[in-house]
């Protein structure tokens, strides 16, 4: 993240990869452009609902200190936003810590849920279940009462509201390519009095993408993102903490190939048409 001007950041996004709130030593070739590209596409297509503190990915449109060639396809121009201290998840699925709740206590992020339900199963309707932003350590799921509580009731409900509505409509466009989202993280804020929706924007990384085709209630589908490294990782006994275990050359593949099949999955664009592929 670097600072612009009073009223703009340059927003630069790496090949780095984190899984369980550690950053692994090994970069995913191409996953800053995807985060990148999809940020962009989907800004465009939720524009009805909600303005994003987007301004352009286009370097030319960037001042001359920023236009690097390192950076081409995965920065962006972006309005500063005074952000919520809350991550706004919309959950349409039961996976997750949301299925780890349910199994131990019947609720998700507090809220009592019908019994019998499977792991993966789709829920009535989706669900605004908000967490904490740790400065340091894990984020912590709290009940929505609890985030009117943090930024007060007018936000609570327009974050609520705007981050659902976005959800909705992502969903029932990917649901048309073959792509369920099972949940997806917004980060929120408001520049010159507005909500907005700020950050990277339903990718790998803050969604979890299940190919339609592999979907079956009861167990977790395959993802189209960063569940190669969970999976890698988990398997070797490591306690998630740092230091992380060495990522494979197979892991590092099958990393990226995930994200480049999502984003050309759902927005039906060749990845290599994006700024800075060839």
């Amino acid at each position: 993240m670097y600072v612009v001007d009073d009223q703009h950041l340059l927003m630069v996004a790496s090949d780095r990869i984190s899984a369980f709130d550690v950053v692994f030593n090994e970069p995913i070739p191409d996953k800053g452009r995807v985060l990148t590209a999809m940020t962009v596409w989907w800004s465009e297509y939720l524009a009805s609902v909600a303005p994003t503190h987007l301004v352009s990915a286009d370097p030319t449109d960037f001042p001359e200190v920023a236009r690097r060639p390192e950076w081409t396809g995965r920065a962006l121009l972006v309005r500063r936003a005074e952000m919520l201290p809350l991550e706004c998840i919309v959950r349409g699925y039961i996976t997750g810590s949301a299925w780890k709740e349910y199994q131990e206590s019947g609720t998700m992020h507090g809220a009592t849920l019908p019994a019998g339900l499977l792991e993966a199963q789709q829920l009535p309707e989706p669900v605004f279940t908000p967490s904490t932003k740790a400065t340091e350590g894990h984020d912590i799921n709290i009940s929505y009462d609890e985030a009117v509580t943090i930024v007060g009731a007018e936000l609570a409900e327009a974050a609520r509201s705007v981050s659902i509505e976005a959800y909705r409509q992502a969903s029932q466009h990917a649901a048309q390519h073959g792509v369920i989202i099972a949940d997806t993280k917004f980060e929120l804020g408001i520049v010159d009095g507005e909500m907005v929706i700020a950050d990277e924007l339903l990718t790998p990384d803050s969604s979890r993408f299940w190919p339609a085709e592999n979907w079956n209630p009861g167990a977790t589908p395959v993802s189209l993102d960063k569940q190669p490294v969970r999976d890698a990782t988990e398997a070797t006994g490591w306690d998630k903490s740092p230091p992380p275990p060495p990522l494979s050359p197979e892991t590092v593949k099958a990393t990226r190939d995930r994200y480049v099949t999502a984003y050309e999955r759902i927005t039906g664009e060749s990845f290599t048409q994006w700024i800075g592929q060839s």
